[in-house]
């Protein structure tokens, strides 16, 4: 094998399927990144079993040029590190004697022990005819308030997922860890008239959004039954899918309310956040909501600290009035994920769950259960 590439492209890429190299080995192979280069161009793959990142790049004389085919796997934290720190434009790369890398430039040469590609095991990334498509930004803002709220428990692992379903061309999109809940609908565009309803881990689908850049293209979806396949650009993300029945979270969702306000998300975040410092037990950080007219006080207090108290002014539906207490932790993160200005805040009482909505959309709801404080 035998290439001459830039290095930025080189280096962009190798970041890329870099996020999939596995870190505990049982399989040395899959500590590197395989390199594949034919007519067309240079395939990079690393895997962990978990996940499977390809990316291509193609044959282009200004860019790279493929002058030998073949394929070796280089030690992935060497060759990120030495693409990486090399100061010049172009790279050459180099096998010989099918298993000896030479990656050089005009002043620095390298020497690296390959591993022989037939132990790489055999990964299989197949697509569908009919993938759904969905907007690359819209990705993006699904992953990032709603993924936030899955479990870090794993005796549980539906609930360390991202529950996906897809009937026609709507997607919902559920996260939860018991205690709160995030759901987002989204429109997609399918040909399949498959429905659909799937976990995926939540650390890996969050990495199929770190590779994502806000260029309005579209994010294919290849479905399977225990596997997903994400094809974006240049790049093929395979993820495995959790096992398991997600819970139904729809009868969490109150379909009336005693109360709701209208209130500036960020006044609120900035409030929760002063009134939080005071809490004693930063897990639970228990703040206090009361209401009376149209202003709201947010407090807390602890024996050993001391306590807080602060105002602000909001707008109600009703007269009615109410105190429930909450973890601020939860409700900050819920809200540090509304796009729009204000947000709406609806209550069924003071033992059930408070729901947040944006108030200029419905396809965005977080709910945060309360915390009894006596």
């Amino acid at each position: 094998m035998k290439i001459k590439i830039k290095k930025d492209l080189l280096l962009e890429n190798l970041n890329k399927v870099a996020k999939a190299l596995s870190t505990k080995n049982l399989v040395p192979a899959l500590a590197g990144i395989k390199f594949d280069l034919t007519n067309d161009g240079l395939t990079l793959t690393a895997s962990d079993n978990d996940i499977t990142i390809r990316a291509f790049i193609p044959n282009n004389k200004d860019d790279m040029e493929g002058i030998e085919e073949g394929s070796i796997i280089i030690q992935g934290r060497y060759i990120l590190d030495i693409v990486r720190k090399l100061p010049d434009k172009m790279i050459n790369l180099e096998v010989f004697d099918e298993l000896k890398v030479i990656i050089s430039t005009e002043n620095s040469e390298y020497n690296l022990n390959g591993i022989n590609k037939k132990e790489y095991p055999n990964i299989n990334l197949e697509t569908n005819k009919t993938p759904i498509l969905i907007n690359s930004k819209v990705f993006k803002d699904l992953v990032n308030q709603t993924a936030f709220a899955a479990s870090t428990d794993e005796s549980r692992p539906p609930l360390t997922g991202l529950n996906l379903k897809i009937v026609g061309d709507l997607l919902e999109c559920n996260c939860t860890d018991s205690y709160r809940l995030a759901r987002k609908v989204v429109n997609v565009v399918s040909n399949d008239a498959n429905e659909y309803n799937i976990v995926i881990p939540s650390k890996n689908i969050i990495e199929v959004s770190k590779l994502l850049t806000d260029d309005d293209k579209d994010v294919e979806l290849h479905i399977f039954n225990n596997k997903i396949l994400f094809k974006y650009d240049n790049v093929l993300f395979q993820s495995r899918l959790i096992n398991g029945t997600f819970p139904n979270t729809s009868n969490l969702l109150p379909k009336d309310s005693i109360l709701k306000l209208t209130v500036n998300v960020s006044d609120l975040y900035d409030v929760i956040d002063r009134v939080s410092i005071l809490t004693s037990d930063k897990e639970k950080n228990v703040v206090t909501l009361e209401t009376n007219g149209d202003i709201l006080t947010m407090k807390s207090s602890s024996a050993e600290i001391g306590r807080v108290e602060e105002k602000m002014p909001i707008k109600k539906d009703k007269e009615e009035d109410i105190t429930i207490s909450f973890s601020a932790r939860y409700v900050m993160e819920a809200l540090r994920v509304f796009n729009s200005p204000e947000c709406e805040i609806s209550f069924v009482g003071e033992v059930n769950p408070i729901i947040f909505k944006a108030s200029d959309a419905d396809d965005l709801i977080q709910l945060v259960l309360p915390i009894r404080t006596y």
